[in-house]
């Protein structure tokens, strides 16, 4: 049985947005080593498999990710005119 903890809807939402959008998200989350990352990513799709949700995502170095949606800690858009994005804390 899996540990994931479902997140809130508008979140969800935000990503579906930024995929939609083809927004870049400063993105920070706790990988499965316990240590806390922080990159500039893509988000290019969300899945679910046997009942955890994953945001897919590119960085910028062409790399892909999967980061288990329970696990992100705070996502912060960051739209191509430099104004600055906005930022949704996660718990």
């Amino acid at each position: 049985m899996s540990d994931y903890e479902s997140i809130d809807c508008s979140t969800y939402t935000e990503y579906e947005l930024a995929i939609m959008r083809r927004q870049r998200l400063r993105m920070r989350w706790r990988g499965e080593d316990k240590l806390d990352h922080l990159e500039v990513v893509t988000p290019v799709d969300l899945e679910t498999r046997e009942g955890e949700e994953f945001l897919i995502a590119r960085t910028g170095s062409g790399g892909r990710l999967r980061l288990r949606l329970d696990h992100i800690l705070q996502a912060t858009t960051l739209p191509a005119d430099g104004v600055r994005g906005h930022s949704e804390p996660h718990q």
